[in-house]
């Protein structure tokens, strides 16, 4: 199908659909109730920058930037950049090890309910079959279609596949290397690995900064995404940051309208998550960049961060979070109405890293034991309770570490309410405030009655008391790293 045709299919299925390409009609939008259940998933960049593996995924663009680290180390490493260009990188891609149902395996056994890799990112590089782009993965470097391989497996184990696309940031990405001798040089084409290169840099904070995507640009973005969308059908499609540009507001409505429409066709819930309110708040699903919200919130939500601090790819210098540091960030963005999608890296060869691997297999150590308490849950009339506060907005990751004994996260579901406490204290001695007895019906805190309190992985018994200070009680066999959820029964 020539890009003439698709955009004409694109068109026909907003008229012939319930959801058309405005803001009143995508309002339409309810949010996925697998979506709300799931809580945590898995997110992946891979790609050729998981082969120079060097500071982070942004390689492509800061290799062709004077000055720059990654500038200075690729001369050092592989050359002036006329001889050896980021585009000469794709037949180091290989992939030999690529085993997408081992990586299907270890998000299971992780206990991720769904996951998103990234179809295209800002280098221009297709991780899947496309008929748009000579320059994809079935085509070139591993000669495999790694997004379709992974949905199958993904599929075969009942874990919901979604995807993403970075595409619209290509725009001007690696504009700089037309600044000096490089191997990004007219002519450029639709369809050219660099196209188009854009030489001006935009103001990347800006809602309205020149230079504009061309119509040719954005039609070509539309027809890519819906061609993702009509291959894969993905249940989440997940959008980053620079699409909230004023350019882009036509062609989102569009792609919207079509994705929400053909998801009505599969009889599929389906959602675009999305950044610095690109989208109508209502038409999709809202996300944060590496942070979260201080409180709970009436709409779900969803937080994306890495499993490392300095890098969304594999690099050789990753400073890994904790295994407490992210329990204790999934515990506090589920109670706040949230989910949490989890970034790994894996290497260019296709292998998960031993850290990220350890990583994701003790979180579902965690979640075997202690996943009542986050899958299929609600908020409850208090997300949390003790002296620590969190950080609202984006890139403000916290560490699980900080958290004091009298720190607690609340949901409920299955008829029980659930009380995830931060770091348990070493006498066993615990305290939860938000239970205390109160003598007035009217005033807003609980008012309810106990049968019984728990705790999550461990037989010993709790006699519990409760008085106007809270519920208390005391164990002597429950130890734990990390934090130990206390299941609460009411009548």
């Amino acid at each position: 199908m020539t890009h003439e045709e698709y955009l004409k299919q694109i068109d026909r299925v907003i008229a012939q659909g319930p959801f058309k390409d405005n803001w009143d009609s995508l309002s339409k939008f309810k949010m996925p109730e697998w979506f709300e259940n799931a809580k945590f998933g898995i997110f992946i960049h891979w790609g050729l920058y998981s082969v120079p593996a060097f500071n982070n995924e942004w390689y492509s663009r800061n290799m062709y930037i004077q000055g720059t680290e990654e500038f200075e180390h690729h001369i050092k490493t592989y050359g002036p950049h006329k001889d050896f260009g980021y585009k000469d990188f794709i037949p180091m891609f290989t992939a030999p090890n690529y085993d997408p149902e081992a990586w299907a395996a270890l998000f299971e056994e992780a206990g991720a309910k769904y996951v998103v890799p990234v179809a295209e990112h800002h280098d221009g590089f297709q991780m899947y079959d496309s008929e748009f782009s000579k320059f994809n993965a079935a085509n070139m470097g591993p000669k495999r279609d790694c997004i379709g391989e992974l949905k199958d497996a993904l599929t075969r184990r009942g874990i919901t596949f979604a995807t993403s696309s970075h595409r619209a940031e290509h725009l001007w990405f690696m504009g700089n290397g037309r600044d000096f001798e490089s191997d990004i040089h007219e002519p450029l084409v639709r369809g050219d690995f660099y196209w188009p290169s854009v030489q001006k840099q935009p103001d990347q904070a800006s809602l309205t900064d020149t230079p504009y995507p061309t119509q040719e640009f954005q039609e070509d973005w539309l027809v890519r995404t819906a061609e993702i969308i009509d291959k894969y059908c993905p249940a989440i499609l997940y959008f980053d940051w620079w699409i909230q540009h004023i350019s882009w507001k036509p062609y989102l409505q569009k792609l919207a309208a079509y994705y929400y429409n053909r998801g009505e066709e599969w009889g599929t819930p389906v959602g675009i998550c999305y950044k610095h309110d690109a989208m109508m708040f209502g038409s999709g699903i809202v996300d944060i960049e590496r942070g979260k919200f201080a409180d709970a919130k009436p709409y779900h939500w969803q937080t994306d961060t890495a499993i490392a601090h300095n890098s969304w790819c594999y690099t050789t210098n990753l400073d890994y979070k904790t295994t407490l540091d992210i329990i204790c960030y999934l515990i506090d963005v589920v109670s706040k109405n949230g989910n949490l999608l989890l970034n790994v890296g894996p290497k260019a060869d296709g292998t998960i890293p031993e850290q990220d691997q350890t990583i994701l297999k003790e979180i579902g150590a965690w979640l075997s034991v202690n996943g009542e308490a986050v899958y299929n849950t609600k908020v409850w009339r208090f997300s949390e309770e003790g002296p620590t506060t969190e950080t609202a907005g984006q890139f403000c990751n916290s560490s699980g570490s900080r958290y004091t004994s009298e720190d607690f996260r609340f949901t409920v579901g299955n008829g029980y309410l659930y009380a995830a406490c931060m770091k348990y204290p070493e006498d066993g001695c615990v305290t939860i405030k938000s239970l205390a007895d109160s003598s007035d019906q009217n005033k807003p805190f609980f008012h309810g009655l106990i049968d019984d309190v728990s705790i999550l992985g461990f037989d010993e018994k709790i006699h519990w008391t409760k008085d106007r200070d809270g519920l208390h009680f005391t164990t002597s066999g429950v130890t734990s790293d990390l934090p130990v959820v206390i299941r609460i029964k009411m009548l």
